[in-house]
């Protein structure tokens, strides 16, 4: 087999020009991932530079630079899967990975190894010059002064730049070879505020995506991040105790699709299903929501943070349909999981790192736009309660219960917005909840680019998303 560098178009890959890999040095690594049987094998190289700066009190307070390397190989037999992984590239070191991955899945079949072929490729970011760190320091620096100018009641200010870039290559024993190169930017600020001595309140704002640092120099910039986050501060400040009790709820655009991501989004994904412990197993093709929801994930929006041109297991992202006018169509699939089902590749295998094995993931998860004025929406309900901004939740998978925390929220009083709410959490249960979804705004919005998504202690950048939308009934949880 000729060298994937010089006929796949890969000779600018980091691991052939730091380690001259070849065609020939997968194929021997596969073969012995393979050599105690199995049905599938796969590797994953990474190379990941990151580069962070912090800012607390005015000052910087941290700025690190890191490096990571390293391969995982995986090892599939039925339902049995055996991982190894090495910060070592030498063959020897690649070997006895895959060696220790054979034994670990120690399958009957013996699978052969199909000739290595590049797949298509997509370009949804694209790599700028690495920034300088005064650069970086500047943008924090812009933050903290903006937010001190803002408003003389914020007396502490938090900010943080992260940036990185991921080099990774895919090879598969059924003759999928793909790499990328993938770019990630991160703002963050948090400010507190006080007045009159009472007790302080907190808010925060970021963004990025797969951007460098030219995307904070124009809308989204320091600026921008920081005053929102006052804003955020100075609407507590002046906030009453939420009420409890049941409710009609009506959810902003943007990142209050979190709690579709957690929610639903989880339960949508493959292994939760073939396991039977999603509430939303063997319910294809049956109404699970709303005729008005329309829930897609779509790892093919360019620059997005959950984006990617191929996930971590080398299969080219998608755009995937989960529910259609409230009939649930399918779930998001890895390898494993469709490989085990037979349900069609999705492209939504992904990992932490290479000391991590795939799972089925999110990319950016969304609800479709409907046909109502958010302003009509707003003016259909006579009492309850507005929901701009989430914090944190916790989700039940199996039952899908869920527990919300809503960081900036409003009572609605006879279709207007009204006095600011603080402490409102919501209580109900994910595909409940989309079934009392009556009416779906024009104005989907995407999140400013921070999500990020835990699964089985992998974290994984995720973008979410939604228009405004009513929902008939919904526990509000609160102290008034």
């Amino acid at each position: 087999m000729a060298c994937y560098s010089e006929c796949m178009g890969l000779r600018d890959c980091f691991f052939v020009r730091k380690f001259g890999l070849t065609g020939r040095d997968l194929e021997r690594y596969l073969s012995e991932a393979l050599s105690r049987g199995g049905d599938y094998a796969d590797l994953y190289f990474e190379y990941l530079t990151t580069t962070s700066v912090s800012l607390d009190e005015s000052i910087i307070k941290g700025a690190t630079q890191g490096v990571s390397l390293g391969v995982g190989i995986r090892v599939i037999s039925g339902e049995k899967t055996g991982y190894a992984y090495s910060d070592d590239l030498s063959p020897e070191k690649i070997l006895k990975a895959a060696r220790v991955a054979a034994c670990i899945a120690n399958g009957p079949s013996k699978e052969m190894i199909a000739g290595l072929e590049e797949n298509p490729k997509r370009a949804l970011y694209s790599i700028t010059g690495e920034p300088d760190l005064l650069e970086r320091v500047k943008l924090v620096r812009r933050a903290d002064e903006a937010a001190r100018a803002f408003d003389k009641r914020v007396f502490q200010v938090q900010a943080s730049y992260v940036d990185s870039i991921k080099e990774i290559l895919v090879a598969t024993s059924d003759g999928c070879l793909n790499g990328d190169v993938q770019p990630m930017s991160r703002f963050n600020v948090s400010v507190l505020a006080r007045e009159n001595g009472g007790n302080p309140e907190h808010g925060y704002h970021g963004g990025g995506g797969r951007v460098g640092i030219d995307f904070f120099q124009g809308d989204k910039s320091p600026e921008y991040f920081a005053k929102e986050a006052v804003r955020q501060a100075m609407v507590q400040l002046g906030a009453s105790e939420a009420p409890a009790g049941e409710t009609t709820v009506v959810l902003g655009p943007g990142w209050p699709g979190i709690m579709l991501h957690e929610a639903v989004g989880h339960g949508l994904e493959a292994d939760f299903n073939r396991k039977g412990v999603s509430a939303f197993s063997n319910r294809v093709g049956l109404q699970v929501a709303s005729p008005l929801c329309t829930v897609v994930d779509d790892g093919t929006i360019a620059s997005r943070r959950g984006s990617l041109n191929v996930d971590d297991e080398g299969a080219v992202t998608q755009r995937n349909v989960l529910i259609e006018n409230g009939v649930l169509r399918g779930y998001l699939q890895d390898r494993l999981s469709s490989r085990i089902t037979g349900g069609a590749a999705t492209g939504n295998g992904r990992r932490e790192d290479y000391k991590s094995i795939p799972l089925p993931r999110m990319t950016n998860t969304f609800l479709m736009p409907g046909e109502s004025d958010p302003d009509e929406i707003v003016r259909s309900v006579k009492k309850g309660v507005y929901c701009a901004t989430f914090g944190g939740g916790q989700v039940d998978i199996t039952s899908g219960n869920f527990v919300f925390s809503a960081t900036e929220s409003y009572l609605i009083e006879d279709g207007k917005i009204g006095r600011p709410i603080r402490g409102a959490t919501l209580i109900g249960n994910g595909p409940e909840a989309l079934k009392y979804v009556s009416m779906v705004g024009n104005d989907l919005k995407l999140d400013e680019g921070v999500g990020t998504c835990g699964k089985d202690g992998q974290s994984v950048p995720v973008g979410v998303g939604i228009p405004t939308i009513k929902i008939d009934r919904m526990t509000v949880g609160g102290t008034a």
